[in-house]
């Protein structure tokens, strides 16, 4: 499967990346590519969509950190929701959900504490 990221505009502020496919060694440069691109145009709270991810490695997770670092850097946030399966269980088994303050159905992280 190939991996894609789709720009969503949110209604409360910030934007969301939907994520479909498998995010890896070879995908990820294009996460980052696209992370990178809204930190620079301003936009510091990101919410990534992980529906439709089907795989995330270690790679992919540094992905998630280094967004949230640069995201806070600015004043903002990068959060997690809709992982399923094998993503959401590294997610857990890591430690990234408490960090990155997962939730398997987000509503609006601007609506509550982002520090």
């Amino acid at each position: 499967m190939t991996f894609s990221v789709n720009y969503v505009e949110r209604d409360g502020g910030g934007v969301c990346l939907r994520l479909a496919g498998e995010l890896d060694l070879s995908t990820a440069p294009e996460l980052t590519a696209a992370i990178d691109r809204l930190t620079a145009t301003g936009e510091t709270r990101v919410l990534l969509d992980l529906t439709d991810l089907t795989f995330c490695d270690s790679t992919g997770m540094a992905v998630f950190v280094r967004g949230d670092n640069r995201a806070a850097a600015e004043g903002g946030w990068l959060r997690l929701t809709g992982a399923q399966g094998r993503v959401e269980r590294v997610l857990r088994v890591t430690g990234l959900a408490d960090v990155l303050r997962y939730e398997p159905e987000s509503v609006d992280p601007a609506s509550r504490s982002a520090s």
